[in-house]
């Protein structure tokens, strides 16, 4: 399968970590009438292309956020790192085991270590005790994990829970899970680093990709992460499906980041 690719940088810590972006006066969060006008760009998006696409962001320095759309999805490869996640908050002290297992389920996407880890967490059940100490209010575990269900805020979330200070997370943990992030492999890139200005500071990412027997072998297409930048410290989610094909809803999966942070932006 083809894959676009996108280059990222920075440090893998929690908040704090890597280039400090200047922090200017808080801006408030959009009015009603820009969530709408951005509701109506991907709107007009998925009538071009096809599919369906909702879109969460939360800018941690001004503290500005957008949702559009409510729709749960499959999360496909992105519970990766909510796995992870459910890992540390049991214990941030991983056996060589574990840490190589956790490396190789996010930074290549190897779907027997995120098994593996899966049944360690405690599985449907494990998942789902974790998802709510996570803050996490509209994931669903499902025993093949690749079905767990989720929305585009949810996954906003675990990220704000992930680059916050003082949560669950220990510090070392969330150190991990980001800097896993930041070094996802080049061919997987895809999704929100497209959304990533030139002057970009930092980006992590993770993608999720299956296709749905269920949905006459259309494509999941799912991809959460952060940029940050001179002011701003963005965490996103897009979550889409019913694909023709996967480069189809990579591609509008990265129109509609660049287009909800273009607005945000605005």
């Amino acid at each position: 399968m083809t894959l676009r690719s996108q280059d990222s940088a920075g440090a893998s810590g929690p908040s704090g970590a890597g280039p400090k972006a200047s922090r200017p006066s808080p801006t408030p969060s959009p009015t009603p009438d820009r969530v709408a006008e951005t509701k109506v760009v991907l709107e007009r998006l998925v009538r071009a292309n096809g599919g369906r696409v909702s879109v969460a962001l939360h800018d941690r320095v001004t503290g500005a956020g957008l949702s559009v759309g409510t729709r749960r999805f499959r999360t496909a490869s992105i519970v990766k790192v909510d796995i992870l996640a459910a890992l540390l908050l049991a214990d941030d002290t991983l056996s060589s085991t574990q840490r190589s297992l956790a490396t190789d389920m996010i930074t290549v996407s190897d779907n027997d270590a995120a098994s593996r880890l899966f049944r360690t967490v405690g599985g449907v059940s494990g998942l789902n005790r974790a998802n709510a100490a996570l803050g996490m209010k509209e994931t669903k575990a499902n025993s093949a994990w690749g079905v767990t269900t989720t929305t585009a805020a949810d996954q906003v979330r675990l990220l704000r829970t992930i680059t916050t200070n003082g949560g669950p997370l220990s510090t070392a943990a969330a150190r991990f899970v980001l800097g896993l992030m930041s070094k996802v492999v080049e061919e997987q890139r895809w999704g929100v680093p497209a959304a990533a200005p030139a002057a970009t500071s930092g980006v992590w990412v993770k993608n999720g990709w299956v296709q749905v027997s269920a949905d006459n072998g259309l494509w999941v297409v799912n991809s959460i992460g952060r940029i940050t930048e001179d002011g701003h410290d963005w965490l996103m989610a897009v979550l889409s499906d019913h694909h023709s094909t996967q480069e189809k809803g990579i591609e509008i999966v990265e129109q509609a980041a660049t287009a909800a942070l273009k607005s945000m932006r605005a």
